[in-house]
């Protein structure tokens, strides 16, 4: 049964609504047989003129004054809070996200648009240096029309770490939002849009086609990238012809080492909630789990009670806690690691209950999966699995589990649970990671200001976030006065 008509979702060029001679339907990954919206398919010609309207709103733009732009910023981050409620719902019948979820992130996301607002101020003042001789300034520039591509499990947080730097630093920009989760974002957008001078902020819809078109486009001097690896790569290649730079957030397989002296009650029910929010799709979300051989049992338990309380259906419905898989590709994916997992010989439970039983065919549905008496070599554990399959994993040498940690390609967060905060220091900084937790899963809100996000090895180039993250939106300029 529809819940409601499609909504029909144009690109945004200089301001105003584009339409294609071609649409896309998106269905709710909860409900299939819904169609959540129609979207505008973009191409070449599209993009070329997304991209052309940027580059002239960057004559201006660029010019500027810091004042200026942080007080547009500071009123996008107000209007994000204010709009939350009206996108909130759309948002979770097209990611499968719950509503409650998508309105704290649209919270943290106004956050990070005056972090970023605020962080400019000290960032963009040119070092000034002299002696006798001669007087030095290097001062910062904006880089031009930068091209944000970003995913469908966070799109209001994860655009918002890369068009709040962007525009502070005087670049404009041109979205390209995942196809399977546009519309929300694109509805916030298009209301920030109109904040600031007609195309300093363009949307443009479609595939890979138009993500290959942004990456080649002569006019775009930066693409920042939130997603997989494999998609990277293509990027990557495609920028190389025009030497341009990249910035790529990309994916984790972030562990979660308990130590024997660790307060389980605390670390438990934290360690749940970072492994399976969204569903277990999220970037830095806990995926696998190390436990010292004498907790182990116990420990599992613990996590199979607490995974069993989750309540899976559609995020719109009554007291349902735990929505759908996002789209087929990953479902299906999923459903394949599980069956090989379960071939394998370890201990496989899934949890939890089903809300709407009726409806469970009717969308991408896995229920929480707790997965013990499994090896630290096991597939399930090396690769990042993206979805709400947690492996618990059992040590008797803290040696073995940083090796183990350390060996794969992957490095983007990670977190430690102990009540000895010297030996936390030291356990940490061996792990090979952008980022270590110490009991907790993520970042508190000093954390939120100060961390540069982002990870290491093959999870990504860059960083974002932070005044760190500024220095990806700036070309740098020096001048030297000769006396």
């Amino acid at each position: 049964m529809q819940t409601s008509s499609p909504i029909t979702l144009d690109h945004l060029i200089g301001n105003k609504d584009v339409t294609s001679s071609s649409y896309a339907e998106l269905r709710d990954p909860g409900r299939l047989t819904d169609i959540v919206g129609l979207i505008a398919q973009g191409d070449a010609a599209t993009v070329d003129a997304a991209v052309r309207a940027a580059h002239e709103a960057f004559q201006s733009w660029k010019k500027t004054s810091y004042e200026e732009r942080a007080a547009l910023l500071r009123a996008a981050a107000d209007l994000l809070e204010v709009e939350a409620n009206a996108v909130v719902e759309i948002m979770a019948r097209e990611s499968g996200m719950l509503v409650g979820t998508n309105k704290a992130e649209i919270g943290m996301a106004a956050n990070i648009v005056r972090d970023n607002a605020e962080a400019g101020e000290e960032f963009l003042k040119p070092m000034e240096v002299s002696d006798a001789e001669s007087w030095v300034s290097v001062e910062k520039r904006p880089i031009g029309v930068i091209a944000d591509i970003v995913p469908w499990n966070a799109p209001i947080i994860l655009t918002m770490r890369k068009v709040a730097p962007a525009l502070v630093c005087g670049n404009t920009v041109v979205v390209k939002p995942a196809p399977t989760a546009p519309i929300g974002l694109t509805l916030l957008l298009k209301k920030m849009a109109a904040l600031f001078p007609a195309g300093v902020i363009n949307v443009v819809h479609g595939g890979g086609d138009v993500g290959h078109a942004l990456s080649v486009h002569p006019l775009v001097r930066k693409v920042s990238f939130t997603g997989g690896g494999t998609v990277a790569r293509q990027i990557m290649k495609a920028a190389a012809d025009g030497l341009k730079g990249v910035q790529f957030e990309l994916g984790g397989n972030d562990p979660s080492i308990l130590l024997p002296d660790a307060n389980f009650d605390d670390a438990i029910p934290k360690i749940l909630g970072g492994a399976f929010r969204r569903s277990g799709q999220f970037c830095f979300a806990v995926k696998r789990v190390y436990v010292p051989s004498e907790a182990y049992a116990d420990v599992v338990a613990r996590l199979e009670a607490e995974a069993d309380k989750f309540r899976i259906g559609h995020p719109l419905d009554k007291g349902v806690t735990f929505g759908p898989i996002n789209n087929r590709g990953q479902f299906e994916f999923l459903k394949g690691l599980l069956e090989r997992t379960r071939a394998s010989g370890a201990t496989v439970r899934e949890l939890g209950t089903v809300a709407e039983p009726d409806g469970w065919d009717n969308g991408y549905y896995m229920r929480p999966v707790i997965v013990s008496d499994i090896a630290m070599d096991a597939e399930l554990v090396q690769i990042e699995q993206f979805g709400p399959i947690l492996p618990v994993v059992k040590y008797d040498s803290l040696d073995e589990v940083i090796e183990s940690v350390n060996a794969g390609e992957l490095g983007l967060g990670s977190s430690l649970w102990t009540s000895n905060f010297d030996e936390a220091l030291k356990i940490a900084r061996r792990i090979e990671a952008g980022m270590t937790f110490i009991n907790n899963v993520g970042t508190s809100r000093l954390g939120q200001k100060n961390i540069p996000f982002g990870g290491v090895k093959q999870s990504g180039i860059g960083r974002e976030s932070s005044p760190i993250g500024l220095r990806e939106y700036v070309e740098y300029h020096a001048l030297n006065y000769h006396k």
